[in-house]
Formats: C-alpha cells, sequence, structure tokens
C-alpha cells in the first residue's frame, strides 16, 4: 500500500503523541471504550500497568509528575471509571503536579446505547484540572496531545484530561505527523522588582527565609540552595518545601508542621522579613500574616495568591534559581544583619527532638520518625498517606535531598501513600522507598498492593496502627467532644500482606523495629511491617506543651 493510500486510526495517531512526548508507561484500568487504544499501545514501546483502581492510578501519574517535571498519564473508561480519577485530578491540581489523564467515551456520532454509563466526564473535571476537552477528530490528535503536554508544564503545573471517544478512536485517517516538542522557557524577575526585593533584605533587621512547595520542583533546585549560602539568612520550610535545601546545613531553623505557635514560630514570630520562596497557598499555611506581623517579598514563578492569611508587600516572579541568583548578586555581602535569628536554632531543633529516643510501648509517633531516619539514606524516599503522623514526619524528620519525603500538605487526601510510594519504586529501583500509612488510609488504596507485587517492587510499607482515624479522633478531643465515631477493627495486618505475595511483620518491641525495617530493605521485594503508635503524645506536645510555652513567651 502506498503512502498516499495508507490509514491509520485514531488510536494509532494517539499512541504516537504520546510516544513523542516520552511517555513510557500509562497506568490505569481499561474499559470498552477504550480497546483500540489499548490495540495501539500493545504495538508500542508504552507499558500499560493495570491497576486495581483508578484513583490509585491517578495518584502514581501526578507522582511522577511531582518527581520528574514531566506528566505521569493514567487511563479509564468512561462514566464511573473515569469519576474514580477526580481525587487523584485534586491531588494533581492542588498539589502542582503535571499529569495526563485519558477517558474513554461513547462513541459521538451514533449513540446506540443511548445515555447508558454517559455522564459529563469533561464539564466535571473542568474544576479539577488546567484545560479539559473531548477529542472530535482523529485528525486533530497530534495537535490536541501537545498542546495538553504542554499546559500540563506549564506554570503553575497540573492535570490536564482528554476524553477520547471510541469512534474517534477507531476512526481511519490518513498518517499525521506529530507536532514537535518545544522547551518550556520561565523569563527571569523584572529588575525593577529585584531592585525593590533587595532594598527590603538589605534594611531588614532579623531577615528570614521561607522554603515553600515550589522549591521543590525539579526545575527549582539550581539557585535556591545557593541564595541562602550566599546571603547567610536562616530558612525554614513548609511541609512541602523540604528538602531543597539540606535540613543538616547550620542555617536550618524547622518546618511548619502547623500554622501558629509551634518552637520555629519563635523565629517566625521575631523575624521582621520574610523572604517566602515558592510558597503555595494551597498549602495548610505555615504562619499567619497579620498587620503587626514581619513584611513578606513572594518569590515564585506565579503572583500571590492574595488570602486573608497572606498578603506580601512584594513579588518578585520569574524563573526562581535565576532570579535568585540575580537578588542574591545585589545583597550578598551587604548583610551584617543575615544571622539575626540564628540564636534561636538551637533550642527549636532541641524542642523538636525531644523524646525521640523514649523506649516506651506502645512507640511515640517521635520515636517512629528518629527510627525511620536511622534507615533510610539521604536519597531514601518516604511517602506519607495522611493522618497524625504527617504532622510529627513534617516537623522532626529531617530532609537533605528534595523530594525525599513526598506528604500531600494541599488536598491532604487519604489513599495516596501507598500508590506515591509505588510511583517513586518504579522511578528509582536503586533507591529504598518506604510507604509510610495509618491503618484508615491503607486499606483505602491497599489493593494496591496487588500492583506492586506484580510489578516486582522493591517497596516497604509502613503501618501505623491505632485502630482510629486519629487525626479526626485527636481533633474530637481537643475539641472536647466525646469519643464516637472513629474507631474500627483491623486485619491480621501480616496475613493480609502475604495473601498478596508480599513479606508480613509485626512489631513486638521497639527494639526490633529498626533492625525489621533494614532487614526487609535489604531482602528486596514487597513488605508491610506494622507497628502499633501512642497518639497520647498529641496532646502533650500539640496541644498541652504549645499552649505552656505561648503563655511563657508573653
Amino acid at each position: 500500500m502506498s503512502e498516499q493510500t495508507r490509514v491509520v486510526k485514531g488510536s494509532d495517531l494517539f499512541v504516537a503523541a504520546l510516544e513523542n512526548e516520552g511517555v513510557d508507561r500509562i497506568f490505569g484500568v481499561p474499559g470498552e471504550e477504550n480497546l483500540d487504544l489499548v490495540e495501539s499501545l500493545r504495538n508500542s514501546k508504552i507499558k500499560l500497568i493495570l491497576t486495581r483502581h483508578e484513583q490509585a492510578a491517578a495518584f502514581m501519574a501526578a507522582t511522577h509528575g511531582r518527581l520528574t517535571g514531566k506528566p505521569g498519564v493514567c487511563l479509564s473508561t468512561l462514566g464511573p471509571g473515569a469519576l474514580n480519577l477526580s481525587t487523584g485530578a485534586a491531588y494533581a491540581y492542588l498539589g502542582a503536579m503535571p499529569m495526563i489523564m485519558i477517558t474513554g467515551q461513547k462513541a459521538i456520532m451514533s449513540s446506540r446505547q443511548a445515555r447508558f454509563q454517559i455522564v459529563d466526564v469533561v464539564a466535571s473535571m473542568k474544576p479539577l484540572t488546567k484545560l479539559a476537552r473531548q477529542i472530535v477528530s482523529a485528525s486533530s490528535i497530534p495537535t490536541v496531545v501537545r498542546d495538553a503536554f504542554r499546559v500540563a508544564m506549564e506554570e503553575r503545573p497540573g492535570p490536564v484530561h482528554l476524553e477520547l471517544p471510541e469512534d474517534v478512536a477507531g476512526e481511519e485517517v490518513a498518517p499525521a505527523p506529530v507536532v514537535s516538542i518545544h522547551p518550556i522557557e520561565i523569563p527571569v524577575a523584572h529588575r525593577a522588582a529585584l531592585d525593590r526585593g533587595a532594598e527590603m533584605i538589605l534594611a531588614a533587621k532579623r531577615p528570614l527565609v521561607m522554603m515553600g512547595a515550589a522549591t521543590s520542583r525539579p526545575r527549582s533546585t539550581h539557585g535556591i540552595a545557593s541564595f541562602v549560602r550566599r546571603t547567610g539568612i536562616p530558612f525554614f520550610t513548609t511541609q512541602m518545601g523540604k528538602g531543597t535545601v539540606p535540613g543538616g546545613t547550620n542555617l536550618y531553623m524547622g518546618t511548619a508542621a502547623l500554622s501558629e505557635r509551634d518552637y520555629v514560630h519563635e523565629a517566625i514570630d521575631a523575624a521582621d522579613l520574610i523572604v517566602a520562596i515558592g510558597h503555595d497557598a494551597v498549602e495548610k499555611p505555615p504562619f499567619i500574616m497579620g498587620p503587626s506581623g514581619p513584611r513578606v517579598i513572594h518569590v515564585s514563578y506565579t503572583p500571590a495568591s492574595v488570602e486573608q492569611v497572606y498578603f506580601p508587600d512584594a513579588e518578585v516572579i520569574g524563573d526562581v534559581g535565576p532570579s535568585l541568583e540575580q537578588l542574591a548578586d545585589r545583597v550578598e555581602g551587604r548583610l551584617p544583619n543575615a544571622a539575626a535569628l540564628l540564636p534561636l536554632r538551637e533550642q527549636i531543633l532541641a524542642h523538636i527532638a525531644d523524646r525521640a529516643t523514649e523506649s516506651r510501648w506502645p512507640p511515640t509517633p517521635q520515636r517512629i520518625v528518629h527510627d525511620v531516619r536511622q534507615v533510610m539514606p539521604e536519597n531514601g524516599i518516604v511517602a506519607l498517606d495522611n493522618g497524625m503522623y504527617k504532622i510529627w514526619f513534617a516537623r522532626n524528620y529531617r530532609t537533605r535531598v528534595a523530594n525525599t519525603l513526598l506528604l500531600d500538605n494541599a488536598l491532604a487526601t487519604m489513599g495516596a501513600g501507598l500508590p506515591s510510594a509505588m510511583m517513586a519504586a518504579m522511578l528509582y529501583p536503586e533507591r529504598r522507598v518506604l510507604a509510610v500509612c495509618g491503618d484508615g488510609g491503607f486499606l483505602m488504596n491497599s489493593q494496591e498492593m496487588e500492583t506492586a507485587v506484580r510489578l516486582k517492587l522493591n517497596l516497604v510499607v509502613l503501618i501505623l496502627d491505632d485502630g482510629a482515624y486519629g487525626m479526626i479522633r485527636w481533633k474530637q478531643a481537643v475539641d472536647h467532644f466525646a469519643d464516637f465515631g472513629l474507631t474500627f477493627g483491623n486485619p491480621d495486618f501480616t496475613q493480609y500482606a502475604q495473601s498478596y505475595g508480599a513479606k508480613g511483620h509485626r512489631i513486638a518491641t521497639i527494639d526490633s523495629f529498626v533492625p525489621t525495617l533494614d532487614a526487609a530493605f535489604t531482602s528486596g521485594g514487597v513488605h508491610l511491617i506494622s507497628i502499633p503508635i501512642d497518639y497520647s503524645e498529641n496532646v502533650r506536645v500539640l496541644v498541652d506543651e504549645l499552649r505552656a510555652h505561648e503563655k511563657w513567651s508573653e
């Protein structure tokens, strides 16, 4: 057949466009409406990774975007399958993770099944994505896919949804060339903004730097650590900004796991200027701005979202790394007050480390975080689900490399910890990867243990077992409500892991915890380790102790 008469299916064009973007794997659960696309994938270099739930597929694709800066791709059928992606869409949207979601749909040129399973998925996805559109012509596929990837990666990154109806996927058309990829360039901040920011830094008596969520973007790392080193200004991080500048540096003041009253807020409250780098207001506020608080310079890719608790005095908008280099050029060697807040560092970190080696049983959150840190190398990745322990890991776990503590402080959804860790294990098979989940969050996507075993991942899953939705139960107690409606029973987690072909372990003494974790990583494969946890420290440390400290400070 000559080139002039050769035809291909729309699904072939779609897969060719994905290959052009460098896609090597797609996560999801196909359905009847995806069968042409699945057949085209079968004949491609792209690996289809079958998951056990569409939500987990979306979490994996979003984490791919978070760790690489390039969109992960997930797939579902129409209706119920597509709607199962919605939580993952919100996870990527609030977390600024580039992702492409592909959903199927009934034929749009005919309606042999009437309205069976049809919901308006495009309309439902629009509030949760940067772009949501239905593909109505096979010949337009290369252009639509290229635009989807461009939109997903541009600042602020996020998810894009493409609906591919089955008749468009099966439509035979003449071959169409893929659209060439061009780099996404971000301008450096305007000179006037840099001058204004430099003036504010030079005038500050007690400056402080904050690292926010956007500093963890793969494109962000250059220039940020250099800015801290060249200025000598101490810094703290938000939960999602951990690791951009090594937590081991002598300028690290802590992480704002709470919005106010924690020990790190001694430095925040004493500062007269905060240089907020990469702060995204989707994060739970790391500090509360007020009329008498410090002045704030917002340094990021995009303008600040002005909120009741965040209203910067100046903005430096542009490519963060190069912009910070130019800002450092203006102030380096001219900041005699740079280290004014540094004397607070030792006592702040000492309070955070309090009771981290206690041997009580069940163990405290501080001890669990301490022991995990002992087992994980600097480049080891800990992926957290969402629960009470997230505050303790954010507060106590020292990071030295960006994106080695994966937590969600934006949507803060349960169920993402295991899929996120699985994605990390796929991308970095040579690194230790640990999922840390509460018993509640783990069971929301625990079916993916089968996927992890099938993929032969090297992964350790740590279950913190308290038989309750612990964070809400804690809030219930703090707000003086009766203990009601938040406890449950659990399976035998050891046997549960074994039923999937993984190895299961139950920790019975604190002294066996580190050796069991280390042995699991050394032996390889998928391991599940369950350990009870004593959450009485929540009230003692995060309520009573901080209230007493606040009164003493007054």
